[in-house]
């Protein structure tokens, strides 16, 4: 996949000789993961973390805070799991899996204190641009920020009644992100528990229904229709309140993104609202780009977990969990053989390697991992990093003449999103196991804002695509030429809405299904660790009466997106673990 570079990066971003460059891990990426890192690994700790994703690294975090000797033990070279900076062309960072920041919990920031830690974060606004193909000169865009008025007058070009209705969908949005949040900061309700124990034990566990109850109160009159917005298809919704498509469409990207499913899929709307739940410097809603790319997100954490006294190491890969007589978790053992002792392991990685890999079978109830086996993972979602030699100009909302970033080039760009009907028909083609003819593309531009990202001059494109199946039709696997033919297609439909964007690529790192899960360990190159369809969300999540951390090995928990509540770089799931887990050690 790589090609040879002759020489080093010209400052003058319009040199041609890295055209064709492909895939090559830069020194920057190593140099990246050791920041922070641990000198020598210790034989026994309170708490061994398997995996450095940002919610492993959050549990570590607080863990050490309070007091327990932590470790954490990554694979791969680089911390932060999917929340990574690579130099993958020589000179340009990317984020190469997770693109954005929004959800990272309030409390996360706080108590890490990440700013002090280095933690810096670009807003945006505008964050949303949406250019159309049409007949006509220029043809229109949408673009959406936040500024009420200047959003609606974006609306009204193609409707007034939407550009009317926009304030009062927000609100109704905005009512019930306020009424769920409070269930993300804490375990889900043990309904198990809830009629064992003593009288002051069943009180006691009474009080884990506090945020559930809270919500629903919330939520109040209102909660019919706050159930259908969860259980509809997103489009139903939509319709309800919008006639316009370019409008209904770019919404309903953040319903479907990462998601195997159309806009007219049921259950869709949750999805919608997890990726509106999260805020950015106070502002709810609203999404950044980190200064650095999201690895340095995963430093920040990284520098306040050691800065405690947690012992963070790359390139330690943990083979199996170490269990006792009693089949209680006692630690780890790494594929060089060594075995690191604690009381208590927490998992970072997927359900699928945590209990299937790591934890012999027998050790498990049979129905525990069938539904485990069970899980929904499917992923429509490959991932393209593209250096460019200049920004895309688009037909839409054309370039200044010098070059410079416009407010349009900070947003989420969102392409073949015409309509709800496009997203339906780029989900049915990947259903019968074809890539989509007209992918649905979210095209992000970091270094409009962040310009350390790329040489002077350049530009670093992130290029969020779906829908492809992780398996092709006819059982075809995903070859280096069916990555480049469906990455041809994507560039096709840029060069549309951009022409010329071909012609300013210098390199491309293409991520379909199968190496989103090789090198980042998602399941089925599942963003969100498994799907985040109501059937496996909250107290089915990885499975029912095993949605609080705790699994069904004493002193193992799990700690990544693939518990409660999910994915998304929110932290949550590391904070919530680590908070249940350093429980069960005051009582060991």
């Amino acid at each position: 996949m790589a090609a040879g570079l002759p020489g080093r990066l010209s400052l003058v971003c319009s040199s041609r000789w890295l055209q064709g460059w492909h895939l090559s891990l830069g020194p920057s990426g190593a140099r990246l993961a050791h920041a922070g890192v641990a000198a020598r690994l210790q034989r026994e700790y309170d708490a061994v973390v398997i995996g450095a994703g940002h919610n492993g690294l959050v549990a570590a975090a607080y863990l050490q805070r309070a007091g327990l000797r932590t470790a954490v033990l990554e694979k791969r070279h680089v911390l932060g799991g999917a929340a990574v900076t690579e130099e993958i062309v020589p000179g340009f960072k990317f984020s190469r899996a997770s693109y954005l920041l929004s959800l990272l919990r309030p409390q996360i920031y706080a108590d890490l204190e990440l700013q002090r830690h280095g933690l810096r974060v670009f807003p945006r606004d505008p964050y949303s641009f949406t250019p159309l193909l049409e007949d006509r000169s220029p043809p229109r865009s949408l673009l959406l920020g936040h500024d009420m008025a200047q959003t609606q007058q974006q609306i009204a070009q193609f409707s007034q009644k939407d550009a009317q209705a926009y304030p009062e969908y927000e609100a109704f949005m905005g009512r019930m992100v306020l009424a769920l949040d409070p269930l993300l900061d804490a375990p889900p309700v043990d309904t198990a528990a809830l009629g064992k124990g003593s009288m002051l034990q069943q009180l006691r566990n009474l009080q884990t229904l506090k945020p559930l109850l809270q919500a629903g109160l919330a939520l109040g009159r209102q909660l019919p229709h706050y159930y259908e917005v969860l259980t509809a298809p997103i489009s139903k919704i939509l319709d309800q309140w919008f006639e316009s498509e370019p409008l209904k469409a770019t919404l309903a990207t953040d319903a479907v993104i990462g998601a195997m499913a159309s806009p007219h899929t049921p259950g869709s709307g949750y999805v919608l609202l997890h990726h509106v739940m999260g805020e950015l410097e106070g502002r709810r809603g609203a999404w950044g780009y980190v200064a650095g790319g999201m690895g340095a997100l995963s430093q920040a954490i990284a520098h306040a977990a050691t800065a405690r006294g947690a012992h963070i190491f790359a390139e330690k890969a943990v083979c199996h969990v170490l269990l006792g007589r009693d089949g209680e978790a006692q630690g780890v053992a790494l594929q060089d053989g060594t075995e690191v002792r604690s009381k208590l392991v927490l998992s970072n990685a997927s359900p699928q390697i945590t209990f299937l890999e790591l934890i012999p079978q027998e050790q498990l109830p049979k129905d525990f991992v069938q539904r485990i086996r069970q899980v929904d993972t499917c992923s429509p979602v490959t991932k393209i990093n593209v250096a460019v030699d200049r920004l895309p100009s688009f037909l839409a909302a054309p370039n200044a003449h010098n070059g410079q970033p416009l407010p349009h080039h900070q947003c989420s760009i969102h392409l073949n999103c015409e309509g709800t009907q496009l997203l339906h028909q780029a989900f049915t083609e990947a259903t019968h196991g074809h890539p989509s003819s007209r992918p649905m593309i979210e095209l992000c531009i970091p270094s409009a804002l962040d310009p350390g990202l790329a040489p002077p001059g350049c530009h670093v494109v992130s290029l969020f695509t779906q829908y492809t199946p992780s398996v092709l039709a006819g059982g075809r696997s995903w070859d280096e030429q069916a990555r480049n033919a469906y990455a041809d297609t994507v560039f096709d439909c840029i060069e549309d809405y951009a022409p010329g964007f071909k012609a300013s690529v210098i390199g491309r790192d293409i991520l379909t299904p199968p190496d989103l899960e090789r090198i980042f360990g998602l399941p089925g190159g599942n963003i969100f660790h498994g799907g985040m369809s109501l059937d496996q969300l909250y107290f089915a999540r990885p499975a029912p009466s095993y949605s609080g951390y705790r699994s069904p090995i004493p002193g193992l928990y799990l700690c990544g997106s693939g518990a409660h509540p999910g994915g998304g770089v929110m932290g949550a799931a590391g904070r919530n673990a680590a908070q249940v887990a350093i429980k069960d050690f005051r009582h060991l």
